[in-house]
């Protein structure tokens, strides 16, 4: 990979990890009821899942399941009402007291990796960047060894930001009715997410 064409894939990058999703609006949350440091477990569980992703796309794998459209289907139809659950639960919680919880560690890091793996814009992203990105002439593990750093650094910076801005949240004095309200925000986004993944019908599937 050329050095131009790191500079645009990093760019690229950097666009697709801090445009708000599912992942993003996790942060968010973990950060404003379990405070800095215990969130920061999801944000490693989005590393994991970034990794795998990484691994399996370099094998062709997620290129395999997106030619399979009646898997990838049932596929987002789960990731679908799984994110709607998480957003129906959190609109069922948004009236009470924002406060520190003491989830289990394994609690968050799952949770983080279940949503960040049945987020549809990972999938899309990981297609755009090896489809885009990768030149079929070079060695892919060549190619590997400077792709694998840069998006893992860029996703760490940006999930730690969203992350630090929950946490920030959760520490202002901002009022109970404010702090309802932005949790209620952030329920009806899993929701809308979960809605879009599911209504999302791939090539080759009909209704």
């Amino acid at each position: 990979m050329s050095f131009e064409a790191w500079i645009i894939f990093a760019l690229f990058w950097a666009v697709f990890v801090t445009t708000p999703g599912p992942n993003a609006v996790n942060c968010i949350s973990n950060g404003m009821n379990l405070g800095f440091r215990r969130a920061m477990i999801g944000v490693l569980a989005i590393l994991t899942q970034a990794s795998l992703f990484l691994l399996l796309s370099a094998l062709g794998v997620t290129a395999l399941i997106v030619a399979s459209p009646q898997a990838f289907f049932i596929a987002k139809l789960i990731g679908a009402g799984f994110l709607i659950f998480l957003g129906l639960r959190g609109l069922m919680l948004a009236s009470r007291p924002v406060q520190m919880t003491h989830r289990p560690a394994a609690s968050v890091y799952f949770r983080a990796l279940a949503i960040a793996t049945i987020n549809p814009k990972s999938v899309a992203g990981y297609l755009a960047a090896f489809s885009q990105f990768v030149q079929p002439g070079v060695p892919i593990w060549d190619q590997m060894a400077l792709i694998v750093p840069t998006a893992l650094t860029l996703t760490a910076l940006s999930y730690t930001g969203f992350t630090a801005l929950g946490a920030g949240l959760g520490r202002a004095a901002l009022g109970a009715v404010f702090n309802a309200w932005f949790r209620r925000v952030m329920a009806l986004c899993f929701i809308v997410y979960g809605v879009l993944l599911g209504s999302a019908t791939p090539v080759g599937v009909r209704s």
